[in-house]
């Protein structure tokens, strides 16, 4: 089925960028669902208690996510992803350039607010933050396949672009690098952890949308200045 598709390997060993949702002022969670100090304890306890044990949850929590899933009464509500049902594995993704997590982020948060907020006729803001992790493995090349496997990054179906994420990790292989399909960029998606290292924050940036006022997201990385419109 992939013969012409998995012909290609590179060598890969540089920074990539992850882009994940965060907010910039830190806020207490259960600051409204106690009486104090030992009722906040006690909720972050608890929460605690159904994670995986990580000291670079930046690189791992994805990987995690898939530990979550045998616990879940119902798996089919998990989010599935370009290579990845969101049944069977975790991918971890990063690009080449920040700008191009940024074009991949908005598409999905964009879907996020319309599916949440139906109707909406004000701003909304999301902040990001930008990481860095080194990379350094072997990698399934797919850079240019897009010309003869259209599919693989078809904007709205994963179905093809899944069915190849399985077979790499079924076959153990650590991840790959392929064309970005929300802008002229590249994307690695990584199912090993362990090629992955030194990650550090990079910065913060803030995505600002009326969805009552058009398309176009406004990106913010130092505060009140535009950086980029998408």
């Amino acid at each position: 089925m992939f013969r012409n598709l998995l012909t290609n390997i590179v060598d890969y060993s540089d920074d990539l960028f992850r882009n994940i949702k965060t907010a910039r002022v830190s806020i207490d969670c259960y600051g409204d669902l106690g009486d104090g100090e030992f009722d906040t304890g006690v909720a972050v306890h608890c929460e605690m208690e159904g994670h995986e044990n990580t000291n670079v949850p930046t690189i791992t929590r994805p990987f995690d996510y898939g530990t979550v899933i045998a616990y879940s009464f119902d798996a089919s509500n998990w989010q599935p992803t370009r290579f990845s049902d969101g049944l069977h594995c975790g991918v971890w993704y990063g690009s080449e350039k920040m700008e191009t997590t940024i074009y991949e982020s908005v598409y999905h948060w964009k879907r996020l607010v319309l599916d949440s907020y139906d109707g909406l006729e004000q701003e909304i803001v999301s902040d990001r933050r930008i990481v860095l992790a080194r990379c350094q493995g072997l990698l399934v090349d797919l850079i240019g396949k897009e010309t003869d496997f259209p599919a693989l990054i078809d904007p709205d179906d994963y179905r093809f672009s899944q069915e190849v994420g399985r077979y790499l990790v079924k076959n153990n292989q650590a991840g790959l690098c392929v064309t970005s399909a929300r802008c002229d960029g590249i994307n690695a998606a990584i199912f090993n952890p362990e090629i992955l290292s030194n990650p550090r924050d990079f910065c913060y940036l803030s995505y600002f949308w009326n969805p009552s006022e058009g398309n176009q997201v406004r990106v913010e990385r130092e505060p009140g200045i535009t950086l980029l419109v998408v």
